[in-house]
């Protein structure tokens, strides 16, 4: 095989997982967790998260 077959296979390949990622971007399947993710900067910053809920609960306890 020479250059140019091994250029052209590289090319065909990459476009092929251009064309799977863009499919996959764009799926219903994708879109709820696209939406969650995008949601995330207007969540509740003051809300704990688990682990320092369960830190706190731990430390509520272990004062008594």
């Amino acid at each position: 095989m020479d250059s140019v077959t091994i250029n052209i296979i590289w090319t065909v390949a990459v476009f092929v997982l251009f064309i799977a990622i863009v499919v996959w971007a764009y799926s219903k399947k994708s879109k709820k967790g696209f939406d969650e993710a995008a949601n995330l900067v207007f969540d509740d910053e003051n809300k704990p998260s688990k682990r320092e809920a369960q830190q706190e609960k731990r430390e509520s306890s272990s004062n008594e």
